[in-house]
């Protein structure tokens, strides 16, 4: 069983309703699948680190007789950058490269091992995954490194996720 999964852009609106009601973002979001339960979050964007993060996590899946819940948190940017207001606000981006990025993996050979599912969110990328593997009870979260100048101001994503995850982390270089 292999497949994905793409929000209608009402699910979009919902994303960015539920900031301001946090209630109502556990009622208004839809329950797991039952068979990703336990399985391996694994963070993707495409990149080659995320790449070899893939790969290992399909292991991970195969070995462990788990699905795979493969995340790829869109961009958001504040209102900030544009008008310069406080607080910040956050808008949805209109962003293709999850809709790409499905259907590169749904032709993907490798992916024929496991079961496999695509998430799209949109947000902090080190909430996001940890909020997935919440909801999906995983077993671990696999993600790869970051490297060049924004890793180095900013902090890496691998770094801020495993000081905060409630579950294991895996770094792959």
């Amino acid at each position: 069983m292999a497949g994905h999964e793409f929000p209608e852009p009402a699910d979009r609106k919902r994303v960015a309703d539920q900031a301001a009601n946090p209630e109502a973002a556990e009622e208004t979001r839809h329950s797991c699948d039952p068979a990703f339960q336990h399985g391996v979050v694994v963070g993707f964007d495409g990149s080659t680190s995320s790449e070899r993060a893939l790969a290992y996590a399909i292991g991970m899946a195969r070995r462990s007789g788990s699905g795979l819940i493969i995340v790829h948190v869109a961009n958001r940017l504040p209102t900030t950058v544009w008008a310069g207001c406080e607080p910040p606000v956050f808008v949805d981006v209109p962003d293709h490269r999850t809709e790409v990025l499905g259907l590169e993996l749904a032709c993907a050979d490798h992916l024929s091992e496991v079961p496999w599912i695509l998430v799209e969110r949109g947000g902090d990328i080190c909430h996001e995954l940890e909020e997935v593997g919440r909801e999906y009870a995983a077993d671990a979260i696999v993600v790869g490194s970051t490297h060049g100048l924004v890793g180095r101001i900013f902090g890496s994503v691998a770094g801020r996720l495993a000081r905060r995850a409630q579950r294991p982390v895996v770094v792959i270089p």
